[in-house]
């Protein structure tokens, strides 16, 4: 049997490195594509070095994808990168537009020219739908994007769609709603909340800032969804899918759940940062995950509280191998 290679852009994000470790479950060979950096952060895939092949491309510089494609020759390509924050969207809209929306082009591009045999995944967002048209939200639910970030997915997510109708590419979109792990950056609410917590429980930090904590989403947990971007490029028709829990919770669940868990009370530490509110706010996301379920054969199986457990559990770990101090007597050991 030959094996199937597979390259994976943003390799180094969470999505990436659990994608990675998933493909390489499967017997994949795994390429990931990496940016050129002075300081190079691979934390993430650090414990897979030796098992993966990385290659140094741009989705600013077509022949340097162009130049990767040819040197892993896949089977199936994960287009993950992305500049992903939306808050740095409003910051920097152009160089988010370049990334995550023209990027898409570049690399579908690439594809074309290089092998049209490759399948090729889409990482695309539940921002795109914004300012929800109808609840809950499936494939055919209308977008309405409400940041730089999402307007660029938009675009990512139907230059996928051309690609695949005009040049009949197996290029596929999974419209992923929120899913966070303790790899989740920690510049993401669910991430700043987890770890914050940690640092309070051990006295490294006296309050925690949040911005809107009204705002509601379907929360999952990520190494699930990698598994249905897999699923996505093995059917016999390229077609798109969200993927979600079908469940959403405030962000102040989020916050009262992760207090809980080490014992103690949000209103004494949680502080409103104006800073942190977004121009344009998404009041609140939910997935019609059916889809999925009926021809991908995939559901989210990790409980909301459970999500909200492991985050913090690894950032309490984490936060005492860095500080020394040790939490004890409130049982999360």
């Amino acid at each position: 049997m030959t094996t199937r290679t597979a390259l994976v852009t943003g390799i180094t994000g969470q999505d990436g490195s659990y994608l990675a470790e998933l493909l390489l479950e499967k017997g994949y060979a795994v390429h990931g594509m990496v940016r050129r950096s002075s300081t190079e952060n691979f934390e993430r895939i650090a414990h897979l070095t030796g098992r993966i092949v990385l290659h140094q491309g741009d989705l600013l510089d077509p022949s340097s994808l162009l130049a990767v494609l040819r040197a892993s020759r896949p089977d199936e390509v994960y287009n993950l990168a992305a500049q992903s924050f939306v808050p740095t969207s409003w910051q920097q809209p152009t160089l988010t537009g370049e990334f995550t929306a023209l990027g898409v082009t570049r690399i579908l591009e690439a594809i074309r020219v290089a092998d049209p045999d490759i399948r090729f995944y889409q990482a695309s967002s539940s921002e795109m739908y914004g300012k929800v048209q109808e609840m809950p939200q499936s494939e055919t639910t209308p977008f309405y994007p409400r940041s730089p970030y999402a307007v660029a997915k938009m675009f990512g997510h139907w230059i996928t769609v051309n690609y695949r109708e005009s040049f009949g590419l197996f290029a596929v979109s999974g419209i992923l709603f929120n899913h966070e792990s303790p790899r989740r950056g920690r510049e993401f609410v669910s991430r700043h909340i987890s770890e914050t917590v940690a640092k309070l429980k051990l006295g490294l930090v006296d309050h925690l800032p949040i911005g809107n904590t009204s705002a509601h989403r379907d929360w999952g947990y990520a190494p699930e969804y990698v598994d249905a971007m897999w699923r996505m490029l093995q059917q016999n028709e390229a077609r798109d899918f969200v993927i979600g829990t079908g469940e959403q919770h405030s962000v102040q669940e989020f916050l009262d759940l992760a207090f809980a868990h080490v014992g103690l009370d949000p209103a004494d530490f949680v502080r409103t940062d104006a800073a942190r509110l977004r121009p344009a706010e998404v009041d609140t996301l939910l997935a019609d995950p059916s889809r999925a379920k009926r021809e991908l054969d995939w559901v989210s199986r990790t409980p909301f509280a459970e999500l909200v457990r492991i985050m913090v559990e690894s950032d309490i770990a984490a936060q005492e191998r860095l500080s020394g101090r040790r939490v004890g007597g409130h049982g999360t050991r």
